[in-house]
């Protein structure tokens, strides 16, 4: 075997190692499912391995990434159901942190997955607009129209986080 093949692959299984678990994260925040979110990211790290080679050179977390996020809204795109828990929902805890958190869990997994994305590399994963744009393939103005819609949508759906309650604002 080649030295060089044998680099690539410690370079692939080096990068997984060490950002599988935000990825994971990510993931998770932007489909709202764990299981989804695993096999996401799993078919994510794939179409990874098969380009790494040209991929390793530049940012490998933002092209997984938006695969995370594209795959996410075809996903969406080709279900849309309700989902089905076997679990019954969790209680709401009686200190108001719990509550907010919950709050917003509950109004984020309703927003439409774009909505979603959006906020979630704008807010968690602390990106630009323009790098938001880009690891979605649109346009800046998109970014901000989604961003607003979401933000818009949270206040209505969770008016009890109001913006004293940690609630983000839109950043220009």
């Amino acid at each position: 075997m080649e030295p060089a093949a044998s680099d690539g692959r410690d370079g692939y299984v080096a990068f997984v190692e060490n950002h599988q678990h935000r990825l994971l994260r990510a993931a998770y925040l932007v489909c709202g499912n764990r299981h989804q979110a695993e096999d996401l990211l799993q078919d994510a790290l794939l179409k990874l391995a098969l380009r790494w080679s040209t991929v390793r050179e530049g940012d490998p977390a933002a092209y997984v990434r938006s695969i995370l996020y594209r795959d996410t809204v075809s996903w969406w795109r080709r279900r849309r159901r309700e989902w089905l828990s076997a679990q019954p929902p969790e209680q709401v805890s009686p200190d108001r942190d719990g509550a907010l958190r919950l709050a917003l869990r509950d109004a984020v997994g309703q927003l439409p997955p774009r909505q979603r994305a959006v906020l979630v590399l704008r807010y968690y994963e602390d990106l630009s607009e323009a790098a938001t744009a880009e690891v979605l393939g649109v346009t800046v103005g998109t970014v901000k129209s989604q961003c607003h819609a979401a933000l818009r949508r949270l206040r209505e759906l969770a008016p009890e986080l109001g913006r004293d309650d940690g609630l983000p604002t839109e950043r220009r």
